[in-house]
């Protein structure tokens, strides 16, 4: 049998387990201006319509009255709420995944008027900004003029790994830790802060020097 074999998804792309208790229908009645509605949604629809009422900062009758009057030709409040619903949560998704992107951390690091870096796990600048460029050639004039990344080492006192931990363990506090940068035979040591970048995969850090 010929073609292309399909290979299983990997752990971080499997759909979330589902909750029994998201499937259970639960009956609520929601007033608004006058009007008493009797709706029936799964709990996971709830749930969603809560947090989009909080987002928009107004109570879930006042945003199933609007989803009411803007689909109000669809003869079904409950399709429309669950359309409603699943079009916040798409919209949502978007926006996060165009801030969750390396053009944005470059954007962030370009804002910053001192010496900035992104790294990843491996210890690999994946991007930097103007100071930061600025730095190694005044440290490490044998380092390659056009691209600081190339052939340039990097070593900090705290392992990424540690440094990942930490923040988590500290609520996303930047971490300080020094940190050792070369090329060739030169070297230049400093002080940085650590924050995690705001991307999913691959994680990232984000560093900002301090001191010399």
């Amino acid at each position: 049998m010929s073609g292309s074999a399909i290979s299983a998804p990997a752990d971080r792309d499997r759909l979330p387990p589902l909750a029994a208790e998201d499937f259970g229908l639960e009956f609520r009645v929601v007033a608004r201006g006058g009007t008493r509605r009797g709706i029936r949604l799964e709990r996971a629809f709830w749930a969603s319509l809560k947090q989009m009422a909080e987002n928009r900062k107004c109570t879930i009758g006042m945003l199933i009255e609007e989803i009411a009057e803007s689909h109000a030709n669809t003869g079904n409040l409950t399709s429309a709420i669950r359309v409603a619903c699943m079009r916040g949560l798409a919209d949502e998704n978007l926006t996060l995944q165009r801030l969750a992107s390396i053009k944005t951390i470059s954007a962030i690091l370009v804002a910053c008027p001192s010496p900035a870096f992104a790294l990843s796990s491996s210890k690999k600048i994946l991007t930097f900004n103007a100071p930061f460029q600025q730095l190694v050639r005044r440290q490490l004039p044998a380092a390659p003029n056009e691209d600081a990344r190339h052939d340039l080492k990097l070593a900090l006192d705290l392992n990424v790994a540690d440094v990942f931990a930490r923040l988590e363990a500290n609520g996303e506090t930047p971490v300080a830790t020094g940190f050792v940068i070369g090329a060739g035979d030169r070297r230049y040591r400093g002080q940085l802060n650590a924050v995690r970048a705001p991307v999913v995969e691959p994680e990232l850090l984000m560093a900002f020097v301090f001191g010399g």
